[in-house]
């Protein structure tokens, strides 16, 4: 299949709407945002080896390669809207894209988001999307936000797609596997937090990494309470205590938003739990200082054997 057949058959399916002027098949695409809102965009890049393991499925890279974004708006708390995807492929073929597609554009009818635009090229497997979302003048969720006094909480459960990683050679089909093929990027709680969480980031490189990034940019420090942070029956019955905790506080590829909200905001947030049918667990609170502390059960110092995933650091 030659490229011009390639994007014609991307293009197919995308579809059309009436926000989208002009889409595929011009060389960029014409949109009509609404008026009065605040256009957040986002983009991530996804390579085989690194951010997919060797063989996974079209469609499950297709559904990642937009989830790690949508999960981005997520932690703005912005309503998504309109994508862009570029592809480098080794070679072209119909079953390897329509594969694709068929996660990706799952995905993509789930939550609204329309594609718009992007490239193909030859190349090494590597995907790329650019997401855009909506958000209401000064409602976006950020990281500047926090406050000393704050609790820290974290959607879903923390280390499955670690442990799947963990596994993949001895256990390559293991139930957590499904965690780091499809994440489950949570539009719904981001769009329901804003107004009441500070702070917000999602967890992709580590969660401690992560509730770094927030400590440092709202000038303050973050204690975690370890032996709180929220666990899966999977990740549970899959390894020992030590490992699970170091993936929980550590491993990355989570896809869950951490965020801080004033300590009087517990029963909102319940209220936010119970509405999405989604754990949301406290972890920790905001302090003065600087920095990530995290702490066992007895309330000493916890030194993970690493806090994230660092794509240039050296081992």
């Amino acid at each position: 299949m030659g490229e011009f057949d390639l994007i014609a058959r991307i293009r197919a399916r995308a579809g059309s709407r009436d926000d989208i002027v002009l889409g595929i098949g011009d060389d960029a695409a014409l949109l009509a945002p609404p008026p009065g809102r605040q256009l957040v965009v986002t983009a991530d890049t996804l390579n085989e080896g690194v951010h997919f393991p060797h063989g996974t499925s079209p469609a499950d890279i297709g559904w990642k390669a937009l989830a790690v974004n949508l999960s981005d708006l997520a932690a703005m708390g912005a309503e998504p809207a309109w994508c862009t995807l570029s592809l480098s492929l080794p070679q072209s073929g119909t079953a390897w894209i329509d594969g694709f597609l068929d996660g990706f554009l799952t995905l993509a009818g789930e939550h609204g988001i329309a594609l718009v635009g992007g490239d193909t090229t030859r190349g090494p497997l590597s995907v790329s999307v650019t997401a855009m979302g909506f958000v209401d003048a000064g409602r976006a969720l950020r990281r500047d936000g926090a406050r000393i006094g704050d609790d820290v909480w974290v959607t879903g459960t923390l280390g499955d797609a670690a442990g799947a990683l963990a596994l993949l050679e001895t256990d390559p089909a293991h139930a957590l596997r499904a965690r780091l093929d499809r994440p489950t990027p949570r539009v719904r709680a981001g769009l329901e937090l804003g107004g009441l969480a500070n702070a917000c980031v999602d967890v992709s490189d580590g969660l401690l990494a992560d509730l770094g990034h927030i400590a440092s940019r709202s000038g303050v420090a973050a204690q975690v309470d370890v032996g709180a942070l929220p666990m899966s029956d999977a990740l549970r019955g899959a390894l020992d205590d030590t490992t699970r905790t170091a993936l929980q506080a550590g491993g990355g590829d989570d896809y869950e938003l951490c965020f801080t909200a004033p300590a009087d905001a517990h029963a909102r947030i319940d209220a936010v739990s119970s509405q999405l049918g989604l754990r949301i667990t406290r972890i920790g609170w905001i302090t003065a200082g600087e920095g990530v502390h995290p702490v066992d059960a007895d309330g000493q110092p916890w030194s993970p054997p690493r806090r994230g995933y660092d794509h240039f650091a050296t081992s």
